[in-house]
């Protein structure tokens, strides 16, 4: 079973840029399709952003389309979540997420088996 760490959250101006990295160990992430999920206070946790096992296809939830950007580096077992014009609605804890193989259904949460701790993203207006 893959261990996921989140790093990369914080405070940042409405506007500013965050990015978030997800560190893959007891595994690799090559293996693994990843997704990015976050939760506000009272919510659900929702989708954010998912990319398949060599990248080749690439989701985003509406909120952040033409905002967020995820990447992966193979070599560093890492994935990325670039966040660029935040806004006060995007804070939430940020989770990384993985399931083994590839995926049709990017978007679907209950599909991802391991999960990380969570890390604070706070965007002030």
């Amino acid at each position: 079973q893959v261990q996921l760490v989140e790093f990369g959250g914080g405070l940042v101006q409405a506007g500013g840029s965050l990015r978030l990295s997800c560190a893959a160990s007891g595994g690799t992430s090559r293996s693994y399709t990843m997704g990015w999920f976050r939760q506000a206070p009272g919510k659900e946790r929702d989708f954010v952003a998912a990319i398949t096992l060599t990248g080749g296809r690439i989701m985003y939830s509406d909120p952040v389309k033409g905002r967020f950007s995820i990447s992966r580096d193979s070599s560093k077992n890492t994935v990325y979540l670039q966040m660029n014009s935040l806004k006060p609605e995007d804070t939430a804890v940020y989770y990384c997420a993985a399931k083994g193989g590839d995926s049709l259904y990017l978007s679907f949460r209950p599909q991802y088996d391991a999960w990380g701790q969570g890390t604070q993203v706070t965007v002030s207006s």
